[in-house]
């Protein structure tokens, strides 16, 4: 019998494992590497609360000098996103002539990433990249260009790895798929 979970009031089953996950952010890193090797002193911006994993496992892969930040922004409640992004916990460095690297755990509709984007140029960056753990290019409908994907996925609502089902889920090393 497959393994499943509960969360809350719904099931979940594995969708994919962590040694996945772990080949997807080795991927995105070398890829991040390569671009960025000659750049002073990139700075990533996680995306509080679902991205720390992801940034945690990205920015052990990295091999050039970088700084790190967080912001936290909420437009999810339950398995649906809201469409309201409220910025929760704000940056307290300059980003004036700095490339940004904004790390996401997960990029759907986009509304969210638009907002932040949006923001952060009015700080005058250099340059602002995207770089997302999980992207859902059939919800996808803002123009922000996303550069850096680790995987694609369909519009499944899932959890672990840092992303959550109402602020369960989030430890778990697997990603999985709700099933009810």
């Amino acid at each position: 019998m497959e393994h499943t979970i509960k969360l809350h009031d719904r099931h979940f089953r594995v969708m994919i494992p962590a040694a996945e996950i772990d080949k997807a952010v080795a991927a995105v890193a070398a890829r991040i590497n390569e671009d960025y090797k000659d750049k002073e002193t990139p700075l990533f911006v996680g995306v509080l609360n679902g991205s720390f994993m992801f940034m945690s496992d990205l920015i052990k892969k990295i091999e050039f000098n970088s700084e790190l930040s967080f912001v936290k922004l909420a437009s999810y409640e339950g398995t649906a996103t809201t469409g309201d992004v409220k910025c929760l916990i704000g940056l307290n460095n300059s980003l004036e002539g700095r490339h940004v690297i904004i790390v996401e755990d997960i990029v759907d509709t986009g509304v969210s990433i638009e907002r932040m984007v949006r923001d952060l140029e009015r700080l005058r960056p250099a340059s602002i990249a995207v770089c997302t753990l999980f992207f859902k290019p059939n919800s996808y409908r803002k123009q922000i260009p996303i550069e850096y994907k680790a995987l694609e996925i369909g519009n499944e609502f899932i959890v672990g790895y840092g992303l959550d089902y109402d602020q369960l889920g989030r430890n778990l090393k697997d990603i999985y798929v709700v099933t009810d």
